[in-house]
């Protein structure tokens, strides 16, 4: 039970920023705007999240996780209540930043909370629970959140405010305090003077910018077979949310049977031809249907190939390399917004398609490139450089009160 309020966390974070694409027709229409100037919302939250994981992460490293958390959930909570009454473009967009500054902190603090409360022998099914949060988010949140937004998108972002309500108060009654020790933000950033290291990021951002390119703007070009009804697109949104959670829960045993890079390059190669089909695809709701699952399935795959493999190179340095893949994922989400509406000025958005299969098509390239690992002595020498700028392993005090 300690760690249903943390997967309730996780939930909310992922609702909040998947729910954007689902909302967006609806908030430009509101707001004054243009579809592609409302995914700058997407962008700019994206954006945030990536520059203030890090950064705040340091900043309250040195607080138990309960305190960071509920400090993290009440600026989040904030955010989109902020978002919920903006009036304006302006006012919506400071508020997107705000929660993306405590949606920043959450994620990370959860994960090292459940890592905390909970005897060694369960770490990895206590992270995979929490975790799942974000999972189920795409699968559950995202069509319940576009549903619920049908009517009036201010709806929704109450709703994700009332779910980081309950999850602040079953962490702040059913959470003991947990204390970490601290890392500074240099130790956070060591890991990137490594080449092999940074490559990686790169494919992890490259990836997440081919996703987003199109994501964002789903609801836009799918207008023409979906002639504007929530319940279509609900639809639509549900079977890539299903199918990201199928990619999610089938990429652990794959990854464990297979080489990590085999299965990253696969899927990635089947996300380009998925995502260079989709103007064909959009022509009709029941092969959209079919198409939102297959790509929601090829995206669901590629974060934990990517996360075993900085595992694997340095286990010492996991929670920093981990939390420099996640500021990694949402660069890339943050440029592949921005792309999008960018190429909605040269093409039509039932088009984004092609761009976003050619810079999926790069990151399985860039897969390519960096699949040659170092030799074993480098390796080894290259893990003992990123232990010494790990924080100590995670040693922690559980208080209980």
């Amino acid at each position: 039970m300690r760690l249903l309020p943390l997967a309730l966390a996780t939930f909310a974070v992922g609702t909040d920023n998947f729910v954007i694409a689902g909302l967006l027709p609806a908030m430009a229409e509101d707001l004054g705007v243009t579809v592609p100037a409302a995914g700058q919302l997407v962008t700019v939250f994206a954006l945030t999240f990536a520059v203030s994981a890090p950064v705040l992460g340091a900043a309250t490293s040195g607080m138990n996780r309960r305190t960071a958390l509920l400090l993290a959930l009440a600026v989040f909570v904030a955010g989109n209540a902020a978002t919920a009454l903006g009036t304006s473009y302006g006012m919506v967009m400071a508020a997107r930043i705000v929660t993306a500054a405590g949606a920043g902190i959450i994620t990370s603090a959860a994960s090292s909370t459940a890592v905390a409360v909970v005897p060694p022998e369960r770490r990895g099914g206590a992270l995979a629970f929490v975790m799942g949060g974000l999972s189920a988010s795409t699968a559950l949140g995202l069509p319940l959140g576009t549903l619920i937004g049908g009517v009036d998108w201010r709806l929704t972002l109450w709703a994700v405010a009332g779910a980081g309500i309950v999850a602040a108060v079953g962490i702040a009654v059913g959470l003991p305090k947990v204390s970490l020790p601290a890392a500074g933000f240099r130790a956070r950033l060591a890991p990137m003077k490594q080449p092999w290291v940074l490559g990686v990021l790169v494919v992890t951002m490259t990836v997440f910018a081919g996703s987003y390119l199109l994501y964002p703007y789903v609801g836009v070009a799918a207008e023409g077979l979906t002639g504007g009804s929530a319940t279509a697109l609900t639809v639509l949104l549900l079977a890539w949310g299903l199918g990201t959670l199928t990619g999610t829960v089938i990429a652990g045993p794959l990854t464990d049977r297979h080489r990590p890079e085999r299965v990253l390059a696969a899927s990635l190669l089947a996300a380009a031809l998925v995502l260079a089909v989709s103007p064909v695809m959009l022509a009709g709701l029941t092969s959209a249907v079919v198409w939102a699952a297959l790509w929601g399935l090829c995206v669901g795959i590629p974060v934990i190939p990517q996360q075993h493999r900085l595992v694997a190179h340095a286990p010492a340095a996991s929670p920093i390399l981990l939390g420099l893949n996640s500021a990694a994922v949402y660069i890339g989400i943050a440029l592949g917004g921005g792309l999008g509406g960018l190429a909605q000025t040269w093409i039509t958005p039932a088009r984004l398609g092609l761009p976003a299969a050619a810079i999926t098509a790069l990151a399985f390239a860039l897969t390519l490139a960096t699949t040659r690992r170092p030799v074993t002595g480098a390796t080894s020498a290259s893990a003992s450089a990123s232990a010494s700028a790990s924080p100590p392993d995670l040693a922690h005090r559980t208080e209980t009160t």
